[in-house]
């Protein structure tokens, strides 16, 4: 029995040292010995490369707009841990996630002595989330995004009522194999019988196997650019603006504040997801809701301006993907400006294609390292680039705000890279700015 968030929050580390260990089996012997709780949720199930937590964000804000309790299950965290379960984009108390530990760890003892061994971190966390909305705080609509690929992810064994798969990239390769046919295989396995499925996935050869998955499972694929489409886009500096089309619906004048073009397509395939429950009378909304609800959605450090003048920004472009969409944002938006860009990694991805697409960026390019297990140094980086004009700092506090203390009008002071990496910058930078407009 733990008395204290902090005892409840080390043991959960603490599994930690279990690794990553795909499969359902666990999750499954867990949820019977509670009683089956995710059958008592209504939920929709997020999974993709990229987008997945922006693609909640977005759900969340206009079902919470039309007036819904809204639950949500996220990873990983970028400001306190509690935030992984949130309710109407509020994090749970400490007292919640401490009755939640008192309830799963048990049964993790329990299992650990049985053919199917320790149940991982991310195992208990996902448990703890859908005994929550499922038992202890039960909501009208839940939205769980996908850990990592899919078929075995923690998160498939909830029976939700639609799912989205925002986009298919090469991520995770040494789990989720090395092509876009094996990821995508992967992905589409969170498609469940007779459920519909939302995707803005583009590449034809991973949509296929998408499509064939759902045509096995009977679902009904509505696919971004065919079924529903975005036209009239419009990027200013701080935000994006579009509008929404599909056969029975047309919205315009919708606005985002998340930046880059496939922003505009997660937000779409949220609008997409919610008005087909819209269409079976699951929920209820309007344009208004939708339009104040995409305009208020928040993903922290994603594309995010902490400083507008001189711009410093944030993003966890932790795979190649993400790294391209954050290239063609800026390209898009600070034309004529001087990029400053700040990199750190961890060295279990795709490093070899984001050094491509890091020494094609016309910025300065500056790499860092950071306190966690499987982070790249920053020479161990930079070698990996074989770019001699690249600028290391071992020291990621010391670097950042010396380019932050310098920086000129014309220049934009982007830091990126793993997003276990962003959640230790953000709250540092945002204190430092905060201290200087306090001055």
């Amino acid at each position: 029995m733990f008395h204290t968030y902090d005892e409840s929050l080390d043991w959960i580390h603490s599994r930690l040292r279990f690794g990553i260990k795909p499969g359902l089996n666990r999750m499954k012997w867990m949820l019977e010995k509670l009683d089956h709780p995710q059958k008592k949720i209504k939920a929709v199930h997020v999974g993709g490369t990229n987008g997945k937590g922006s693609t909640v964000a977005y759900c969340r804000s206009i079902l919470v707009e039309a007036g819904y309790e809204v639950g949500t299950f996220t990873s990983p965290y970028i400001e306190q841990f509690n935030e992984r379960i949130s309710l109407n984009g509020r994090p749970i108390s400490d007292d919640e996630i401490t009755s939640l530990v008192n309830t799963i760890k048990p049964l993790a003892d329990e299992l650990e002595e049985t053919e199917l061994g320790s149940p991982t971190e991310f195992e208990i966390i996902t448990a703890m989330a859908i005994y929550y909305f499922g038992v202890m705080n039960p909501v009208d609509i839940t939205v769980f995004e996908v850990g990592l690929g899919g078929r075995y992810d923690s998160t498939n064994v909830i029976e939700p009522i639609l799912t989205v798969i925002t986009n298919v990239g090469m991520d995770h390769t040494q789990i989720l194999g090395n092509s876009l046919e094996e990821i995508a295989y992967e992905k589409a396995g969170i498609i469940k019988q007779s459920t519909p499925i939302f995707t803005a996935v583009k590449d034809d050869r991973a949509f296929k196997v998408i499509q064939k998955e759902a045509k096995e499972k009977e679902a009904q694929l509505l696919q971004l650019g065919h079924d529903f489409v975005v036209k009239d886009i419009l990027s200013t500096e701080y935000s994006e603006r579009f509008a929404y089309k599909s056969v029975t619906e047309t919205i315009e004048n919708l606005e985002i504040r998340l930046l880059g073009h496939h922003q505009i397509e997660n937000a779409a395939g949220a609008v997409a997801a919610l008005l087909w429950l819209h269409g079976q009378g699951t929920i209820r909304l309007n344009k208004e809701v939708i339009r104040a609800g995409l305009v208020k959605a928040n993903w922290p450090g994603r594309l995010e301006v902490l400083q507008k003048e001189p711009t410093i920004m944030v993003d966890g472009a932790h795979n190649p993907e993400g790294l391209r969409a954050l290239t063609a944002a800026l390209e898009n938006r600070f034309f004529g400006k001087k990029l400053k860009v700040v990199f750190a990694a961890l060295k279990d991805k795709d490093l070899t294609e984001m050094c491509t697409i890091l020494n094609d960026m016309n910025a300065e390019l500056y790499v860092t390292e950071f306190d966690f297990p499987r982070a790249a140094t920053a020479e161990e980086f930079k070698k990996m680039t074989g770019n001699q004009t690249i600028i290391t700092h071992s020291d990621w506090k010391i670097l950042i705000n010396n380019l932050k203390n310098t920086m000129q009008y014309n220049e934009v002071l982007v830091v990126t890279g793993s997003l276990y990496f962003i959640s230790l910058v953000r709250p540092f930078l945002k204190d430092q700015i905060a201290k200087l407009n306090i001055e």
